[in-house]
């Protein structure tokens, strides 16, 4: 079967054939779409697409990976987006935000945030964990998706590209941590991420998310289920594993994603990158930033489940 043409993409520029935006509003005309499906249909056959050497398929992601995504967002958790006029239209930028939910949706629906709300229709090209590329189907998914391991060398490269970097430093503490301690932060690691946004001088963009912790409520941890399955976390929900399959269902809570201002960092010097104590001050500025943001949106947010 033809290959596909490893060159490096620009992932900011947008598809012709069905742009997310009118997906989101109802679509093209169905002859278009026809078209377009045929087209895409046709380019997989011939190998006639483009993946860049991370293994990011932009035609795969904004009308595949995307799709099944896009009700979600829209009419089940009914996100609100604000703020993204803080979010570049071009050039490299660290998104950082808050991790919750016991399965990590709030990533995919800020990537969906960015890509679909966006004036630029920005890819976000997201930091995971060892265990996500490690996973059959999953690992391969998320490379197609444009998203690669957390660490700081690939980091640095996305950055230095102009690419949309997004990062949880929270991690499984986040999406596993029990609903007694929703939207309170977790620890934010040792600031790998503060570290390539200072070597490439890059903004970070704190971000807060309500509604992702109500999804699925942890009310406990069989942990030693989790040994055996060789998971971080097995999550006990009032629904989970108790109605089986319709226990994955998420609770259709309401959202909000607020990406906040800007923390600059061109005006300093990237060898600081290298110390320490200045890593950690900006890391835990970052993180008091998007712990402030989430008490003022719930303070805001009239209802867990309602508009």
């Amino acid at each position: 079967m033809p290959k596909a043409r490893v060159i490096p993409i620009d992932s900011r520029k947008r598809l012709e054939e069905v742009p997310p935006a009118d997906i989101a509003e109802g679509g093209p005309a169905w002859d278009e779409r026809v078209a377009s499906a045929v087209g895409f249909l046709r380019r997989r056959i011939t190998g006639d697409y483009e993946v860049d050497e991370f293994g990011f398929d932009p035609e795969l992601t904004d009308s595949v990976l995307m799709a099944p995504l896009r009700p979600l967002f829209h009419s089940w958790f009914r996100v609100e987006v604000r703020g993204l006029e803080n979010v570049p239209a071009d050039g490299g930028a660290l998104v950082v935000a808050n991790h919750s939910g016991t399965v990590a949706l709030d990533a995919l629906m800020t990537q969906l945030a960015l890509l679909d709300e966006h004036p630029a229709h920005r890819h976000l090209r997201m930091l995971g964990a060892d265990l996500v590329f490690r996973t059959p189907f999953v690992g391969e998914i998320s490379r197609k998706a444009g998203h690669t391991l957390a660490c700081n060398p690939d980091a640095e490269r996305l950055l230095r590209r102009g690419e949309l970097v997004g990062v949880w430093p929270e991690g499984f503490k986040g999406i596993g941590k029990p609903f007694s301690e929703r939207y309170k932060l977790q620890r934010f690691g040792r600031g790998g991420f503060v570290a390539a946004a200072l070597r490439t001088s890059s903004p970070i963009i704190p971000t807060a998310i309500v509604g992702a912790e109500e999804t699925y409520p942890m009310l406990a941890n069989a942990s030693w289920v989790a040994r055996v399955l060789g998971l971080p976390y097995f999550p006990l929900t009032p629904t989970f594993p108790w109605l089986g399959p319709l226990g994955m269902v998420p609770l259709p809570s309401k959202w909000i994603i607020e990406f906040g201002e800007p923390i600059r960092t061109d005006a300093l010097d990237p060898a600081i990158a290298d110390d320490p104590m200045t890593v950690f001050d900006l890391t835990d500025q970052v993180r008091e930033t998007i712990q402030q943001s989430l008490y003022q949106l719930l303070v805001s947010r009239r209802s867990v489940f309602g508009d």
